[in-house]
């Protein structure tokens, strides 16, 4: 209590205050020395400490090292190697000692190849395909030219004059004509004037002309039909074994059936060259006709004779159905006899060119 009022009554002079200031000001100079010493021996020591193999910073004792991994002994600071972190062994588990820093540089992988650009062909979204005609006048050239045609696209609408004109030629002709909307031909083609037709990659030969091609031969008729196969690798497939096994020709329906596009004759592979593709138009009544000339007919069917016990020598008319839906009900009750493939795993059905060989070379082994 006496301090403070001691201290209450003392009054300083103008000679106290410049002491006073001068006393604080050689304190604040002695603090800063001092903190500057401590700055650098702190410097030293850190340094001295990371040039030491495996050696680490106050900064990094401080940081990730509070485990006591840093013995302060009498020899001052001693690293303990069996307790530090092996982040950077080889493999997991390994006892070798890794006493690179944290802060070392990895190698870096070496930077994959550039691959190269791929070199996209410039594509023609309306580039018309091989077999097609655009524009009127084409399509009725090709019809009065007996040209063989696939089929005849036709825009919906009034047809003018000259589109019926062409229009009934093609029914004339019997070529098949699809009414579609305009916007399914201006996929195909920009000008097309109303209507497209695709015009057949090779050419088509008569019934009359296998039949008279196996005579020449010396040999009995050997033919296929084919009811409803609608993809063309397919058909080009079956044209291939039937120019293998000797047939003297392939026979299709005009309607709901493919014919000779050029993805089906690609798929023959030059077989078309060899072997004769006739187009009917109504396909019952031609094998009606084929039996009248003494040719029977064997029909693939999922219920008949196992194609194994089945004679096939004699003239012959191979008939193949398409895949799933097989030979239509007509087609297979005006047949001789009905053949099967016997079927032992889960699948119910062969592909229709699998099948078509398949009867096809048992029909050559028969026919000797």
């Amino acid at each position: 209590m006496a301090f403070y009022q001691d201290f209450k009554k003392k009054k300083m002079t103008r000679a106290d205050h410049l002491r006073s200031d001068s006393k604080w000001e050689e304190e604040g100079a002695r603090y800063r020395r001092s903190t500057a010493q401590a700055d650098e021996q702190r410097r030293n020591s850190q340094a001295e400490n990371d040039r030491r193999p495996g050696g680490y910073s106050s900064w990094g004792k401080n940081e990730f090292h509070q485990d006591k991994r840093f013995d302060a002994g009498k020899g001052g600071r001693k690293f303990d190697d069996s307790k530090k972190e092996r982040r950077f062994a080889p493999h997991k588990g390994d006892k070798q000692f890794d006493d690179r820093r944290f802060d070392a540089p990895r190698p870096l992988k070496p930077a994959p190849a550039p691959k190269p650009a791929p070199q996209m062909e410039s594509v023609n979204p309306y580039e018309p395909p091989e077999n097609l005609l655009s524009g009127r006048n084409p399509i009725r050239e090709a019809i009065k030219s007996g040209r063989d045609i696939e089929k005849l696209l036709v825009a919906k609408g009034d047809l003018s004059g000259t589109a019926r004109e062409i229009v009934a030629m093609a029914k004339e002709a019997h070529i098949p004509v699809q009414m579609v909307e305009r916007s399914r031909l201006d996929e195909i083609t920009r000008n097309h004037q109303g209507m497209l037709a695709f015009a057949s990659a090779y050419r088509y030969y008569e019934v009359e002309d296998m039949l008279a091609d196996a005579q020449e031969k010396g040999e009995d008729p050997f033919l296929v039909v084919l009811d409803g196969v609608t993809d063309p690798q397919n058909l080009g497939a079956i044209i291939r074994t039937a120019a293998c096994v000797g047939a003297h020709g392939v026979i299709v329906p005009e309607r709901r059936a493919v014919g000779l596009t050029p993805s089906a004759v690609k798929a023959s592979a030059g077989a078309i060259e060899t072997v004769k593709v006739a187009r009917v138009t109504n396909l019952k009544r031609t094998l009606d006709e084929l039996k009248k000339q003494g040719i029977w007919l064997y029909a693939a069917d999922m219920v008949g004779d196992d194609y194994r016990q089945v004679d096939f020598a004699g003239p012959m008319a191979l008939i193949v159905g398409a895949e799933g839906e097989g030979v239509s009900r007509l087609v297979l009750e005006n047949s001789d006899y009905r053949v099967s493939l016997p079927m032992k795993g889960g699948v119910g059905s062969l592909n229709a060119s699998v099948a078509a060989g398949i009867l096809m070379y048992a029909a050559l082994s028969s026919r000797g």
